[in-house]
């Protein structure tokens, strides 16, 4: 529910502007203030999950996430959508980590990899159906009323889930008895400086101008705040927020900046393909939406097979996977280059394929690898700082690629092609730079192998 909500909203934009009369600005924050209010409630939420549990938590986010679903869909004006949508992506941020801290909870092994091959399924499945299922809504309900319906229909799956939630999610299973710290000042602190993070980049076309990214320095300057607290915050014998030493875990470090940077290549895919469909070639939103749809199926079904095999081939499955999508986006490359018109979108099913297949190997084992060194204790932590990490590579890349694709159209007068090819190339660099890091990685850990093995056998 809460990632068919990213993807179906995106074909709902239009429908919106007109039943509402919604401004650009308006439309602006429906899609990046859900965005931007997701990414800043991740490893809060996470650390209340581990302290007063983690089906708590996630019951309290799913109810939030449908009441708030209920009010997009009752919206009388846009106002009123946005600020609605700005608290759902608050309880979407309550809900998500809960998820990878319960998986970490409930499974070990093999099992585990299996399970996060699952939820990497359930991703992909989501992705794929959301402008699907928004597209068909639309078309029924028409272009003036068929946004609501875009919202509305989460709520027989929350009216669904919470039962369930409270049959199959085991109940207390926080932190030790009597752990009761909330780190107030620790939570504060990084709220701001991710907010002052992300709001430049999820922005970027609406503020024009530069004094927005003073924004940044900005969060660098609260961040580094934010560590020092935490850091003190221990020394006093109290739990923080964010334990640092998860840092000192190869695994995790390498796996969250190597998924960033992931995302920032990753992300902006379905943005340049939906860009050139609908605006360049007059596709349908539905339309648009089934082109893209193999790509998400490819990665749910990879995803799937990854999750059994992630425990004996590790970090060089996500190798194989990166290069599987870089191969993927040389493909769109091409075709786009090579056929022209309304034709392209069948030509490009190819290329998603293949790009889809190599993300499925990326996303979910890449989630398993991360956290296999993460305390059960600290999972939900760990699950909010993998999910912030995606976030503001999604928001980075989003922007950079945007940026260069938008310029280029400027230039081109409206040919879309040449301007998807140079945002493609920015995309393919951040891809580049997620494969440089796994492949450190995977370095390195032959190195320690070796060297392991050497002194057993000296």
């Amino acid at each position: 529910m809460v990632l068919l909500d990213v993807s179906i909203v995106n074909v709902a934009l239009k429908s919106i502007t007109d039943g509402l009369g919604a401004s650009g600005s308006q439309i602006q924050w429906v899609l990046s203030g859900y965005a931007l209010t997701f990414g800043l409630l991740l490893v809060p939420a996470g650390r209340w999950g581990d302290v007063l549990g983690r089906r708590k938590m996630f019951m309290i986010g799913l109810v939030a996430f449908t009441l708030a679903s209920l009010a997009c869909g009752a919206a009388p004006t846009a106002t009123v959508l946005v600020i609605a949508r700005l608290v759902q992506g608050l309880a979407g941020g309550m809900i998500t980590p809960q998820v990878s801290a319960l998986i970490q909870q409930m499974f070990r092994g093999a099992e585990r990899g299996k399970a996060f091959g699952l939820l990497g399924a359930v991703v992909g499945i989501s992705t794929a159906l959301g402008p699907v299922i928004g597209g068909v809504l639309i078309q029924v309900f028409g272009e003036t009323d068929g946004w609501r319906w875009v919202f509305l229909v989460n709520l027989p799956i929350g009216i669904a889930a919470l039962p369930l939630a409270m049959k199959l999610i085991p109940g207390r299973e926080g932190g030790p008895a009597g752990r009761r710290d909330y780190d107030p000042v620790g939570v504060l602190l990084l709220g701001l400086g991710v907010v002052a993070l992300l709001l430049p980049f999820v922005q970027e076309r609406q503020w024009t101008g530069s004094t927005k990214w003073l924004l940044l320095p900005l969060a660098a300057a609260l961040l580094v705040v934010f560590i020092l607290w935490e850091r003190r915050y221990l020394a006093h014998g109290k739990e923080p927020l964010v334990d640092l030493k998860l840092f000192r875990l190869r695994s995790f470090s390498f796996g969250s900046s190597m998924i960033a940077a992931y995302f920032a290549g990753f992300t902006p895919l379905f943005f340049l393909i939906t860009l050139l469909l609908q605006f360049g070639e007059g596709y349908s939103a539905l339309m648009a939406g089934l082109v893209t749809m193999p790509f998400a199926i490819a990665s749910g079904v990879a995803a799937a097979f990854a999750g059994r095999v992630v425990h004996r081939f590790g970090r060089p499955l996500v190798g194989v996977g990166l290069v599987g999508v870089v191969v993927g986006y040389l493909g769109i490359l091409l075709t786009v280059h090579l056929v022209p018109g309304t034709g392209i979108g069948w030509a490009l099913l190819p290329s998603l394929i293949v790009a889809g297949l190599g993300s499925g190997l990326v996303i979910s084992p890449n989630q398993t690898i991360t956290l296999s060194q993460v305390p059960v204790e600290q999972g939900g932590t760990a699950g909010g700082l993998l999910q912030v990490g995606q976030r503001i590579g999604a928001a980075v890349g989003i922007a950079a690629v945007g940026s260069i694709f938008y310029a280029q159209l400027d230039d081109s007068r409206g040919d879309y092609p040449p301007a998807l090819q140079g945002g493609l190339l920015v995309a393919i660099g951040f891809l580049v730079v997620a494969l440089a890091v796994a492949v450190l990685d995977i370095v390195i850990q032959k190195r320690r192998t070796g060297t392991h093995a050497a002194s057993l056998g000296g």
